[in-house]
Formats: C-alpha cells, structure tokens, sequence
C-alpha cells in the first residue's frame, strides 16, 4: 500500500548524496587529508539533516509506504527503481545516517589510506540506507551486495594484526547468505507470473501474492514445499548477517579486527539489516510458512528456538572473554536473540519489542564500541584483567561508560529495557518454556557486564593509568548523542514505538492479530 508519492525524491537524496562526496574526495589531492575528513563529514551530514527531515514529514498515522519514488530501470525483465519506507525502515534509514555522520568523527585520527578509507565509508552507507529504503527486490540486492565491498577492504585494510583473515571470513558467510538470497530472487521471480509482463520483482506486489497464496502452488522438492525452500533460503541470508547460531562466528573475528569506526557501523546497523530482512521478506511474502492459522509454525517455533540459543549461549561466551571488544561482540549475538524471540512471536508486542531492539541495540552497542576505542587509543590494549581503578583516574569516561553498559545489560529506565522486555511479553503467548529459558541470557548478560565493571573501573588504582587524559572535545561529541538517546528512547520509547506502530500492527495483522 503506498500513502505518499513524494515529489522532492527525499529518499534518493539520503541514499545517493554520499556518492557526491566519494566524487568530492577522488579529485581531492591524497595530502590533503583535513580536507577529506571534511567532506566525509559533510556528505554523511547531508543524509542525517535529510534523515531528521524524513521524520518530520513521516506520517505516523499510516500504514503504508511514503515518500514513494518508482521509476522503470530495467523494463525487459521489469525491473524498477523503486523506493519508500514505512515504520520498519524508516527508523533504521534515521539511525544510519547518525552512525555514519559519528563514525567519520570517530576516524578522525585515521593516517593510513585516509582517501580510500573514507570513500569506502561512503560507499558504505550508500549500501545500507539502499537496503533500508527498496522496494524492489533487484535494486535490494544491488544495495545487499554494494555494502559486501567497502566492509571488506575496510576491514581488510585497516583493521588489526589478523584483518586478512577476518575479512575473508566476513566476506565468505555474507558471500554465501546472499547466493541463497539470489536463488530465491530469480525463482520468486519466474514464479510470480506465467510470461515476462506479469512477471516482477516488485516487494509490494511480491508480498500481496504471496499472502493470497501464490508460492504454496509450487513444486515439491526433495519432499519439502517450494515456498518452504524459498522461505529457508532467505532466512540464512538473513541469518548470516543478523547473525544466528551457528552462522555468528565470522562477527567475534570481523569486530576485533576492524577498526572503531567500522566495529560501530557493524554492530549498530548491518546486524539490524537481517532482522529487517525478515520481516520485509520472510514475514511478509511467507506468513503462511510462519502461521497456519490457528497457531506457530515449527518454522515459527525453530526461530524462537534459535532466538533462545543466541540469548544464553552468546551471553555465556561473553562471560568467557579477556578482550574488551569481544565481550561487546558477543554481547550483540545475546541481544539480537531478542530480535528473533520477538518476530517469532509474530504479535504486536513481540514485532515491537523486536524493533525497539533493532534501534536502541544500535545506539548502546555503537556507544561501547567507541569507548571501547577511546580506552584503546590511550592503553594500547583492551585485556579486561590488565585494568583496575580507572573510575578514579577517568571519571568522564566511566560515567558514558556505566551508562553504556547498563543501557545494553537493559536497566529498567534506559532504551534497551523496552525492546527486551516486549519481545520477551510477546513471544510468552506461544512460547512460554522457550521465554523462561532465554532469561538466563538476561541474568547471565548482568553478570558479565558487572564483572567488566568491576574489574575495569573498580578495584585497586593502577598507577600506570594515572596520567591518562579523560575525554577528549572530540570523544565527548561523537559519545554524548548517543547516551542522550539511550536515556531518552528509555523515558521516552513512543517516540520510537508510536513512530512504528501502524506499520507494526499491519505486519502483524498477517498472523491473526487484530490492531
């Protein structure tokens, strides 16, 4: 359903106007290196003035999708590029562009390769706001596997002393997923019409034949539904990137190798493309795979299940780690666990809960990556033993810090609170033994994050660490928005929830639930 065709092209302009600076910075002198710090500034400052400009113009109380671009690209196989959003993707689009906009700033003592990296951060978030902002599954994939590239050589350039192996690993899962994804493309588009003119790759008109049944009309193969096979197929794709035991093991790697800046743009936006994936693909075009209409699938019920097992055995391994940046990574596996509970409820609270996780894990996480890097940038190390006392010696830094952890450890009060707690009150109607089983993820994530504490910030003083400055102007900028929204989207989550609402209560009207 389309609500508001939009004649300034707003959307365009957020997911292109980076290739301007990547043009800006190619004719740009490689010495110059203020002056492309500058203009990656500026061309990630563009999306976020547009982004902040989308919410103002978004109507809250529609369901459909707005600020509608559609223009025919390839008319032989009825390809279009076609673009909108509503209360799933629009919030994501806004979070991007702040990452990205604080991700450059949080480069800004980068030396090596400093025209290549920021180009490729560009190109990056030319990728990500595509995914967010398609409605056709061509011009997805083109965006899917645009960002495969700039995250590669980012990682695999400036990242750490085993980067090469990271980003081969990184690019092999995300390689593998979007072949799936590919697969199932081109079948769903051969199946979506007898002859070239009914055919399409439109995700609007995808998800109407799919909910009137169209893909349960397939061939059985090796004993399984075509529309299951579809449905699984994207579901790895998307699982990769979320990502899901046992599909997670590339993210450990990628985040200790890579650089701040990009372990803020991996945990804070590309795991949240694969839960939005979920919903735009599999929940969408497939509910009957999900929901057969008296109760959840043993599709539905493996989701929860798997959404269980990323909660308490991720939680588990980051109790385990020495690094710093690890025990963050791992903490993302937990946390998108939630994710999973929640769209497998497949309820209202449940698809909330489960996009509340999607932006406020991004805001927290992002926010313990950077200081993570802030600590790193004055210790050259970031084995959790090795620390002690740095709440006496930097006392700006473990209070963004203490507000970081507990936002992400879900302290009542504070933006991840809701997101875990919704998902875990929806997935509860159909899950019950599942959902009392994931809250040892919850217990165990406390603990480990109080353990960090204490033996970071606590403890006998280590002199060694005295004559480390605090914050820096610089730190305070890139740190300070993010904790504001951690408080705020916690005292305050219907800025986010009722943002979300119609296009939730839609989503979920597929599955029986009446808004």
């Amino acid at each position: 359903m389309i609500s508001t065709i939009d004649s300034t092209h707003l959307l365009t302009w957020i997911t292109l106007s980076p290739l301007l600076g990547v043009l800006a910075i190619l004719f740009t002198p490689r010495d110059k290196a203020d002056v492309i710090k500058t203009l990656a500034a500026a061309f990630t400052g563009i999306p976020l003035v547009l982004a902040v400009w989308m919410y103002v113009k978004f109507d809250q109380s529609l369901p459909g999708y707005q600020l509608f671009d559609d223009f025919a690209w390839v008319e032989a196989f009825n390809i279009r590029y076609t673009v909108g959003v509503d209360g799933l993707s629009s919030p994501l689009v806004l979070l991007t562009s702040i990452l990205m906009f604080f991700a450059v700033f949080s480069s800004w003592n980068t030396e090596k390769g400093v025209k290549g990296y920021f180009m490729l951060l560009l190109l990056l978030e030319v990728g990500v706001n595509g995914v967010f902002v398609s409605l056709d599954f061509f011009l997805f994939y083109v965006y899917w596997e645009l960002m495969l590239l700039p995250m590669y050589f980012l990682i695999g350039i400036w990242g750490g002393p085993r980067r090469e192996y990271a980003a081969i690993k990184f690019f092999l899962y995300t390689l593998a997923g979007s072949v799936l994804m590919l697969v199932a493309m081109i079948a769903m588009y051969l199946h979506s019409g007898a002859t070239a003119a009914e055919r399409t790759f439109s995700l609007i008109t995808l998800a109407q034949r799919g909910q009137d049944g169209l893909f349960a009309n397939g061939p059985m193969l090796f004993g399984m539904e075509f529309r299951h096979w579809l449905f699984l197929f994207l579901f790895i794709g998307f699982a990769i990137k979320i990502p899901v035991f046992p599909f997670h093991t590339w993210l450990p790697d990628a985040h200790v190798e890579a650089p701040t800046a990009i372990s803020v743009v991996l945990a804070g936006i590309l795991l949240k493309l694969g839960g939005y994936g979920l919903m735009r693909m599999n929940m969408s075009i497939f509910p009957d795979v999900m929901w057969d209409g008296s109760g959840p699938t043993a599709w539905a019920t493996g989701i929860a299940f798997l959404g269980m097992v990323n909660c308490v055995y991720g939680a588990f391994v980051a109790m385990a780690q020495t690094d710093m940046k690890k025990l963050v990574a791992y903490s993302s596996v937990a946390h998108m666990g939630f994710v999973l509970l929640g769209l497998a409820a497949m309820n209202q609270n449940g698809i909330a809960g489960a996009n509340l996780q999607l932006f406020n894990h991004g805001t927290s996480s992002a926010m313990l990556f950077l200081l993570v890097g802030v600590i790193y940038d004055r210790a050259h190390h970031r084995e959790i033993a090795r620390f002690g006392g740095l709440a006496s010696h930097l006392p700006m830094y473990a209070s963004l810090a203490f507000l970081g952890i507990f936002t992400s450890l879900g302290l009542p009060g504070l933006a991840g609170f809701w997101g875990e707690a919704l998902s875990l009150i929806g997935a509860y109607q159909h899950f019950p033994k599942i959902v009392l089983a994931s809250t040892i993820g919850l217990i165990v994530t406390a603990a480990f994050f109080l353990m960090m504490i204490r033996k970071v910030f606590f403890g006998p003083k280590k002199e060694i660490y005295a004559g480390y400055p605090d914050l820096t102007l610089r730190e305070w900028a890139c740190l300070t928005p993010f904790g504001v929204l951690c408080i705020l989207l916690g005292v305050a989550p219907f800025l986010l929830s009722d943002w979300m609402k119609p296009s939730i209560d839609a989503l979920a009207s597929l599955f029986g639930v009446k808004s």
